[in-house]
């Protein structure tokens, strides 16, 4: 396998799908911060470093979950197509997977080094703080605390680290956007989380969802994610006089139809939607309509689009004010 095709493989497997929700997180503060003056340059190393541990962590869940699931027969020999496949069908070993993640937090750690150099000793702080959770991820889900590592993650740390890589400085504005925002980001978790309710008790995997005991009960809670994000984006708006901000309160209809899309799924898991002109984009959905995940999948990037939304009209309301 040569660089080029190493280099594709490996990207694949730390399934860069997700990397759009980190891109948006990053794109709210990064408008936000080069508004208020900050240094562009410092804005895409931080993306460059920031893209790298989020693959990097997305690797570590494999190897971690790898080295916790080998055992299991049942593992071994089903679902082949999804979790782990490249270490279960041989075409990498746990060595192999050990020595990218090292090697994509070594990349990441010259953009934070450079970031140090041009911005300050804080940048040590925001990367104590983040590779914790990044590194432990995995293990921190399994016991019910992912929720709270996507907001910390996707929230302060991320948008604190940016406003002050590129501008020096830290701020309070700052840091109620970087909560609003997260609430968001943390529903497409947390979506995905409810619509594995009854696999995560049969394997005994702890997460907020299970923790609440039921389905109902854990759909209810989502609402305190959405509701607490329309509150700081309101409260924020009235705070620092943008009143474009409330631009992303138009998808509150959406939020709306998604509670009843997962409150369907939780009585009939294969009940498919019809997908409406708002759902889109959803990717290969004419490939996965037909399949079983077609149900789970229309409901994931719904989830997804919605948060998309809520952070470009963010975005839109920062350029045009």
């Amino acid at each position: 396998m040569n660089i080029i095709n190493s280099v594709k493989f490996w990207i694949n497997n730390a399934r860069p799908y997700s990397i759009p929700m980190t891109f948006l997180s990053w794109l709210v503060i990064f408008c936000y911060s080069a508004k208020h003056g900050g240094n562009i340059i410092c804005g895409l190393i931080a993306l460059a470093g920031i893209s790298l541990v989020h693959l990097a962590t997305n690797l570590s869940d494999d190897y971690f979950d790898y080295k916790r699931l080998s055992c299991d027969e049942k593992f071994l020999n089903n679902s082949k197509e999804i979790k782990c496949r490249y270490l279960r069908n041989g075409q990498a070993t746990i060595k192999d997977l050990r020595n990218v993640i090292i090697m994509m937090l070594f990349v990441a750690s010259i953009c934070g080094g450079i970031l140090l150099l041009l911005s300050g000793w804080y940048v040590i702080i925001f990367a104590f703080a983040v590779l914790p959770i990044a590194l432990l991820y995995s293990q921190l889900s399994s016991k019910g605390f992912g929720d709270l590592s996507v907001i910390l993650a996707y929230g302060p740390l991320m948008f604190e680290g940016v406003y002050y890589v590129m501008t020096k400085h830290l701020s309070f504005d700052v840091l109620i956007l970087s909560f609003a925002c997260a609430m968001f980001v943390n529903t497409v978790l947390y979506a995905h989380m409810l619509m594995d309710f009854d696999e995560d008790v049969c394997s005994s995997k702890r997460t907020l969802c299970t923790l609440l005991n039921t389905k109902k009960r854990a759909l209810k809670f989502m609402s305190v994610f959405y509701i607490t994000g329309y509150a700081l984006i309101i409260w924020l708006s009235i705070k620092t006089s943008n009143y474009f901000y409330l631009l992303s309160l138009l998808t509150i209809p959406l939020v709306c139809e998604l509670f009843e899309l997962l409150k369907l799924y939780n009585e009939n898991k294969n009940a498919v939607p019809y997908a409406q002109p708002w759902h889109y984009p959803l990717e290969n959905w004419e490939q996965v309509k037909h399949t079983p995940n077609a149900s789970f999948f229309l409901r994931f990037m719904f989830a997804r689009n919605i948060s998309t939304w809520f952070m470009l009209s963010i975005c839109f309301a920062l350029m045009i004010s």
